[in-house]
């Protein structure tokens, strides 16, 4: 596996991009200082679609991929050497919760699907007129309402 991080990168939406926006930069240390591998993001990126959407969906995926990776990390005491894996884990949920708020949020919102846009409307002016009762039949009050 490996693990790299190219800043000038980051304005491709990409590992790089990713491992930015998550704070996962720290590479020197391999597998000890990154939450995922470059393989394992690019995998979760490999079927990214365009848009702001997508990215944060990419992004909560990743996230919930770091988390599940985490809980089997665990605090380890030995004599006066700590390893505190806790703080590392909370920091990496909270991100996830804001995320996962802001998700839910966009996702809320309905929008008109493209294609919408070149159909022609359903309602318009004059369509409960009756063209029958215009041409010289007795015209009822309810008959004619637009006019």
């Amino acid at each position: 596996m490996t693990y790299s991080y190219d800043p000038t990168k980051i304005r491709a939406k990409g590992k790089d991009r990713m491992r930015f926006e998550l704070g996962d930069t720290q590479t020197d240390g391999g597998a000890n200082t990154c939450a995922l591998s470059d393989e394992e993001y690019e995998a979760m990126l490999s079927d990214l679609k365009d848009g702001k959407k997508a990215w944060l969906f990419a992004k909560l995926a990743v996230l919930e991929a770091i988390l599940i990776k985490m809980q089997y990390q665990v605090n380890t005491k030995i004599d006066v050497l700590q390893y505190d894996f806790g703080e590392r884990a909370q920091r990496w949920q909270k991100m996830y919760d804001d995320l996962n708020k802001q998700v839910l949020a966009i996702a809320s919102i309905p929008t008109l699907s493209p294609s919408i846009k070149n159909t022609p409307p359903y309602f318009y002016k004059g369509m409960e007129q009756n063209p029958r009762a215009m041409h010289g039949a007795k015209e009822l009050p309810f008959r004619n309402m637009t006019s």
